[in-house]
């Protein structure tokens, strides 16, 4: 077994744990995890525990510590995966590149206004002017990718793009958002993967809830 430790948050609420998680186990690299709840009393105590950063995820190397998701996923890619992380061909990689980063710093109406909740089918999700827009952008990005790749996956084969906008795919879900149809298909394959599968019903077993991410419906 690699000496590899994955320290995530609540599998329900935590999207960036969600990343870093599927990458490790869509590629089979075995690894331990240890799942921190969040916003609980022994929250910050645990997360002093193995956090530099006091957030998750956290990836554990033997001793070193790598935190924030993207720094996690590059990790992976050059330790276990030979490159293969992201696609061969050159432009494509360029384009997932791009996306990453632009996943990684933005769309901040979706993250406030629709926060990752796996348990939940909201009805009447009603987006207000900043989260329409982020969601807008999201679809057409999304739709770049797969015209440009020609699919199934973001990037043609699933890649590091694909753990990074598998939150967004959670929670277009969650919140019924409309989606054109090549986009419609990538969250179905990316649904039928077995880590997503094991993803969601560990999520769905979760006991613990907070507060501020069960949005009511409309």
């Amino acid at each position: 077994m690699n000496d590899l430790t994955l320290i995530i948050g609540n599998k329900n609420y935590s999207s960036w744990s969600l990343r870093a998680w599927l990458l490790l186990t869509q590629f089979r690299i075995r690894f331990k995890e240890i799942r921190i709840p969040l916003f609980d009393a022994k929250t910050d105590a645990l997360m002093a525990q193995y956090s530099p950063s006091r957030k998750v995820p956290v990836l554990d190397l033997g001793g070193l510590a790598i935190w924030d998701s993207l720094a996690i996923a590059e990790t992976i890619n050059e330790r276990f995966l030979d490159g293969q992380g992201w696609p061969g061909q050159p432009n494509l990689r360029a384009l997932g590149r791009a996306a990453v980063a632009e996943m990684h710093s933005g769309f901040g109406a979706v993250r406030a206004n629709m926060p990752m909740n796996c348990r939940r089918k909201v009805v009447g999700f009603k987006p207000d002017a900043a989260t329409q827009q982020d969601i807008d952008r999201l679809n057409e990005l999304l739709g770049q990718l797969l015209e440009k790749s020609g699919g199934p996956f973001l990037l043609g084969d699933f890649s590091i793009a694909d753990a990074f906008y598998a939150p967004i795919a959670s929670r277009f879900a969650t919140y019924d958002i409309t989606t054109p149809k090549p986009v419609s298909q990538w969250m179905d394959e990316l649904n039928r993967l077995e880590a997503m599968q094991q993803w969601l019903s560990d999520a769905r077993d979760e006991s613990e809830t907070i507060d501020a991410s069960e949005i009511a419906d409309a």
